[in-house]
């Protein structure tokens, strides 16, 4: 709920606002574009920005919208993986035809960073697992994954890697949610929030998926006073060598100044 289908043309608001942050997607779902117009979208953010892109991409896990774009998700792993080969010839300024006897295109303008913006593969489950492991990508994993289920999956993510004659990425991003605050009431009422949050996702999900959810917002979460919370993020570093903490946002009712300071805190404690 609440993700933005089109998240390229939000950066490229955001790009324009501000001219130091990377900006970043964690799960553009490639089953649903044609490679050679993403490619070139995402390539144009990139030099809007000045190269500061990371491209987070996924394969969407609503049947309901893929079937919406006429894809079937029995479909939607090779529909990915042939979207992103593609996507990635085109970068590289290779000719690149989408149908059997199509006249090829090259695609401009090109993204700054070469031969690409980094590539992120959000994953969720043993196959998607290996799919990121045979492409030797860095895994993006599900924030509400707790962390004992981490640790087997960038374990497995690095045996895929291996497996497929890949060398391990040197990116580990771990996406949390998170909240800092110095106010134990603030704090308190933001873990009953996530909470509920969770055993209601978890009561929505079939069977597979709500065994991988747990309601304990630590396992899953970066909540508390700034001490606590520097501990936690030193504790992700430690079990699973993260390199970026991808912080996603609140789905639960927090006052914007609130949410603003904790944004602030959390770049304190990051920097």
């Amino acid at each position: 709920a609440g993700a933005i289908r089109e998240p390229i043309l939000r950066l490229a608001a955001g790009a324009a606002r501000n001219l130091t942050q990377r900006l970043a997607t964690t799960s553009y779902q490639l089953p649903l574009r044609n490679p050679l117009q993403a490619a070139e979208q995402v390539a144009v953010l990139d030099r809007l920005s000045g190269g500061r892109v990371t491209l987070g991409v996924g394969r969407g896990y609503s049947s309901q919208l893929l079937g919406a774009f006429s894809v079937s998700p029995k479909d939607k792993r090779r529909i990915f993986e042939w979207c992103l080969d593609h996507m990635i010839r085109a970068w590289r300024s290779e000719p690149v035809a989408l149908t059997e006897g199509a006249e090829p295109v090259i695609v401009a303008p090109l993204p700054v960073q070469q031969p690409h913006p980094p590539i992120w593969v959000a994953a969720f489950g043993p196959k998607a697992l290996a799919q990121a492991g045979r492409l030797g990508a860095p895994y993006l994993a599900s924030p509400m994954e707790p962390l004992d289920r981490l640790r087997d999956n960038y374990r497995r993510h690095v045996e895929a890697c291996g497996e497929a004659g890949q060398p391990a990425p040197r990116e580990v991003p771990v996406m949390r949610s998170c909240f800092v605050s110095a106010d134990a009431r603030l704090i308190a009422r933001v873990r009953d929030g996530l909470e509920a949050q969770a055993r209601r996702m978890a009561a929505e999900s079939d069977g597979r998926m709500a065994r991988r959810f747990s309601t304990a917002v630590d396992d899953w979460a970066l909540v508390g006073e700034p001490a606590a919370v520097r501990d936690r993020v030193a504790l992700y570093q430690e079990e699973l060598g993260m390199t970026h903490l991808v912080v996603t946002r609140l789905r639960i009712n927090v006052d914007a100044a609130s949410a603003e300071r904790s944004v602030q805190a959390m770049a304190q404690l990051l920097s």
